[in-house]
């Protein structure tokens, strides 16, 4: 069940000049949370900006009550945000998301991720990992300045496949195409993905054309995080053209089976 905390600003990253990592201490959200959950974040107590930030969660620290959330600086509120100093509180409501990854039934799981879209993958594939899971990371940026977490994913999967679009760091080319060479091989009964939105469609393609279960995370602007303000809708996959049916992101979501949405 989702609840407001001040959640104390205990330590901040700068992992690249606009990538920001936050740990706060919100002890009753991480004992809630569930990969795939996010959380909003109130950047000020003015009037402007006025509407919470959606931040997926990176990181649950169980045993500290530690959980850790990575942005990028898109605009004045998380650059507000990215202002931050440590010890200030930061109001959040958490963890939101009825929709989160699932992975029980599944031996060899493959999770692919694409520039910022990677990192609400890495707590999935921790706790995966953690339980004995076949787990392949398959991350693909735009160049070499566009990398990160490297060895965090490193450290939670079996095998890691790093991909940059120009060659400028590890293998040139995409993740999904060594995702395709893997399931042709046998090695993939599930696949988990979040990333940009040309990469999504594009490995929902491959999963249904192969019959691949797979679930996909969608980012989408959700002020509210309760369903009310309807800007996160996304069209259901089996609805009639003449009368379409949408699910809201924020309360279906944000992790749906690749075979239910129409993105």
């Amino acid at each position: 069940m989702s609840e407001q905390v001040f959640a104390e600003l205990v330590k901040k990253e700068q992992l690249k000049p606009d990538i920001y990592k936050f740990s706060v201490k919100a002890p009753n959200i991480v004992k809630e949370a569930k990969p795939g959950n996010f959380i909003e974040i109130r950047i000020t107590e003015q009037t402007e900006p006025f509407l919470r930030r959606p931040i997926s969660i990176y990181n649950l620290d169980k045993e500290n009550g530690i959980l850790e959330f990575i942005f990028q600086v898109k605009g004045k509120g998380t650059d507000i945000l990215a202002k931050r100093e440590v010890g200030k509180p930061i109001d959040i409501i958490g963890p939101i998301g009825y929709g989160t990854f699932k992975y029980d039934a599944y031996e060899k799981l493959a999770i692919i991720g694409g520039g910022i879209g990677v990192f609400p993958l890495y707590e999935l594939a921790k706790c995966a990992k953690a339980e004995n899971k076949n787990v392949t990371t398959y991350l693909g940026f735009r160049n070499k300045d566009f990398v990160v977490l490297e060895k965090e994913f490193n450290e939670v999967s079996d095998r890691l496949v790093l991909t940059t679009d120009d060659g400028s760091y590890a293998k040139q080319g995409f993740a999904i195409n060594d995702l395709a060479e893997d399931i042709e091989m046998g090695k993939v009964d599930a696949i988990y993905a979040c990333g940009p939105l040309p990469m999504l469609k594009a490995v929902q393609k491959l999963a249904i054309e192969k019959d691949i279960p797979c679930q996909i995370s969608l980012e989408e602007k959700m002020a509210c995080g309760l369903g009310v303000c309807l800007g996160c809708a996304v069209k259901t996959a089996k609805s009639p053209a003449e009368a379409p049916e949408y699910w809201h992101v924020c309360k279906a979501g944000p992790v749906f089976n690749a075979k239910d949405v129409e993105i």
